[in-house]
């Protein structure tokens, strides 16, 4: 016997028709360079239209490739929808990205047109004549101040707009293709995940359940993680399906142009990386804000970050987990209820966490090599392996030997992690991240926290750097708040009552900067280069 219900798609123009028909008069402001631009769902849903008519008249094929280059903005909003609404696929390019790996992704993905941001065409139109399928530059003018080229391939935005017709639409295959995002490429080339609308739909709900992030009709939410970065953590789908008003900080990613955005939009929700929430707490400390909840993810939250948080803004920071290949957001929440009566170090520990799997996807922690499940008791560790439906089952066009999931279905992550007795997630570490001293490994996040906590240390990274006996030692990183200065006994004096005593680093370089990523991470391939020479003694 079967069910009797309607078998509709879950297709994402249908998120668009739900914003458009409810919630047409919700705002959406965009902070630009020369100052903020106003508009509303319904005002944005007519631009979309003809956007999609657009696409139409530049003759992009019926699944064709429309890429971007732009930060977080109302138009890049209407290419997130007017792309797959119209069967196309839309491909975010990452404006932080080195040349060659620009070029090599939109070749890779076969990129017909780009949609570029004025601010950062200097970046862009230098590698045009390498991107060999890219056959449009359309130039969206954010305020920036770079020549526009005199070229038959370039073409204004809202003149095309102006031009174009409106156009409906109706997409009926939900396992079509809607977005492309690439890995950042910390080993080997960028590695293409694609979303298909089923799974943009499907993860979109979990993003707006209490147990993700909550977005509601009542939300202002703002999206400071980038659009170019696994679609905003789906935020950029989830406040339209939610009707929740949306900022956009635009190029303005300074951390005070953040806090005053915040305080001055009535912003109840955001999200962005760690380094971010760093830099913006000493402009959003002690002044009066109405945020629900700020989330955080893209690597593992310091402690003492969001315990800064819970005491300076009013809020901890929540902490979620995923990564590109599963849409991203694949976990959260803190599990408080159960714990309403622990002590606050306990407290703390749990905010610390990842969290429960959000409802649809399955996680487990096995042994990488063998798939021996590990036990539930948060001192086991193991690869963390997911299933589910906004889980990647393989990348796009990979290079040779590449493998995501394991033969029995589940999608390998590359995080050890351990998991208490409800499937809580304690993050570990990244598997290339590991310490191996002595036959036994060393978690450079938990040594990272332990570091972080001293009132002196602005930021901290771990390397294990090579060892003449016990093949590698753990060398730290540290970058000292603005004035303050320390020696090296006093950080591992600090660390001495933390951490076992075979973990302690055998060095600690003071350092300007920890080097980033594309995406904001810590880049430790970076300090290990930096270091490998490093003189540690045997």
């Amino acid at each position: 016997m079967r069910g009797l219900m309607q078998d509709a798609p879950l297709t994402i123009d249908t998120i668009f028709r739900h914003a458009e028909q409810h919630h047409g008069d919700v705002p959406i402001v965009t902070n630009n360079p020369g100052g903020k631009v106003r508009s509303s769902y319904g005002e944005w849903a007519d631009r979309t239209r003809r956007l999609g008519g657009v696409l139409d008249s530049l003759g992009i094929s019926a699944d064709g490739r429309v890429g971007t280059f732009a930060w977080n903005s109302a138009r890049h909003l209407e290419l997130y929808f007017a792309a797959p609404c119209t069967g196309r696929v839309l491909h975010t390019l990452n404006v932080r990205l080195f040349p060659e790996q620009l070029t090599y992704i939109a070749n890779h993905a076969e990129d017909e047109v780009v949609f570029v941001d004025r601010t950062v065409l200097h970046l862009l139109w230098p590698l045009i004549d390498t991107m060999k399928t890219v056959q449009h530059v359309v130039v969206m003018d954010d305020g920036g101040d770079n020549e526009i080229p005199d070229d038959p391939r370039v073409l204004d935005y809202e003149t095309l707009l102006a031009q174009a017709q409106a156009v409906d639409f109706h997409t009926t295959d939900e396992n079509a293709a809607a977005s492309m995002c690439y890995t950042s490429g910390t080993t080997g080339n960028p590695k293409g995940v694609v979303y298909s609308h089923r799974s943009t739909v499907l993860h979109t709900m979990a993003v707006i359940s209490p147990n993700g992030f909550g977005i509601g009709v009542e939300d202002v939410a703002m999206p400071v993680v980038p659009m170019f970065h696994a679609n905003a953590w789906g935020i950029a789908q989830a406040a339209p399906a939610a009707g929740a008003a949306m900022v956009f900080p635009g190029a303005m990613m300074q951390p005070k142009a953040l806090a005053d955005l915040i305080i001055d939009e009535h912003v109840t929700f955001t999200a962005g990386v760690p380094t971010i929430w760093q830099g913006v707490l000493p402009h959003l400390a002690g002044r009066e804000h109405v945020l629900r909840k700020i989330g955080c993810g893209g690597s593992a939250v310091p402690k003492a970050l969001s315990e800064a948080y819970k005491e300076q803004v009013g809020l901890p920071i929540y902490q979620a987990w995923g990564m590109t290949e599963t849409h991203p957001v694949a976990s959260g929440g803190t599990l408080a209820a159960r714990y309403a009566d622990a002590d606050e170090e306990t407290k703390a520990g749990q905010r610390a966490r990842a969290g429960l799997p959000l409802f649809g996807l399955e996680a487990r922690i096995v042994d990488a090599d063998t798939l021996e499940p590990q036990a539930w008791d948060d001192t086991a560790t193991g690869e963390l392996q997911v299933r589910g439906p906004w889980c990647a089952a393989e990348y796009y066009n990979p290079d040779p030997g590449t493998v995501l999931s394991t033969p029995d279905g589940w999608m390998k992550t590359g995080d050890v992690a351990a998991m208490d007795g409800f499937g809580n997630i304690r993050i570990a570490d990244r598997t290339k991240d590991l310490i191996k001293s002595g036959g036994e490994w060393i978690s450079s996040v938990d040594l990272e926290n332990a570091i972080m906590s001293h009132p002196k240390v602005a930021e901290a990274a771990v390397v294990g750097i090579p060892h003449p006996k016990w093949d590698e030692r753990p060398l730290a990183c540290v970058v000292l708040k603005s004035g303050e200065t320390a020696t090296e006994q006093e950080i591992l004096d600090h660390l001495a009552p933390l951490v076992a005593k075979w973990w302690m680093p055998d060095a600690v370089e003071f350092i300007d900067e920890v080097p980033k990523t594309s995406v904001g991470k810590f880049s430790k391939k970076d300090l290990r280069t930096r270091f490998a020479e490093y003189p540690i003694q045997g």
